[in-house]
């Protein structure tokens, strides 16, 4: 299993980015999606989720209405469109499998190297 995240890059408060995660070693497409987010000095926490066969999503209260997730299963890769962004929002981004089953499959377990967002005047 093998996540390659892109995309990311400094950006004034206001801005937009959009990540990309290419994912292999694994059927993509079965698979609830999610982008995790890590800020300086602090744990790895979730941003949102996409889950298959039907991509419905669900965002943390910090991410909705600003940040959008898809998937593209022909490509099996995940983005993140993301507007409106604070200072807040700096730091690095991971994309995974949900949480629950992240957390409790092996495979799973090795993160990619993440995407660097930095979001400063």
């Amino acid at each position: 299993v093998q996540f390659v995240e892109s995309g990311g890059g400094w950006v004034q408060p206001g801005g937009s980015l959009r990540l990309s995660c290419a994912a292999s070693g694994f059927d993509f497409d079965i698979y609830a999606m999610s982008w995790y987010h890590q800020a300086p000095g602090k744990e790895r926490e979730l941003v949102a989720t996409i889950i298959p066969p039907d991509d419905r999503t669900q965002y943390e209260e910090f991410a909705r209405g600003r940040f959008t997730i898809s998937r593209d299963d022909a490509k099996s890769s995940l983005y993140l469109q993301m507007n409106n962004l604070k200072p807040e929002d700096t730091g690095v981004y991971f994309c995974n499998v949900v949480p629950a089953v992240q957390a409790n499959v092996e495979r799973f377990k090795n993160w990619g190297q993440g995407t660097q967002v930095t979001v400063a005047s």
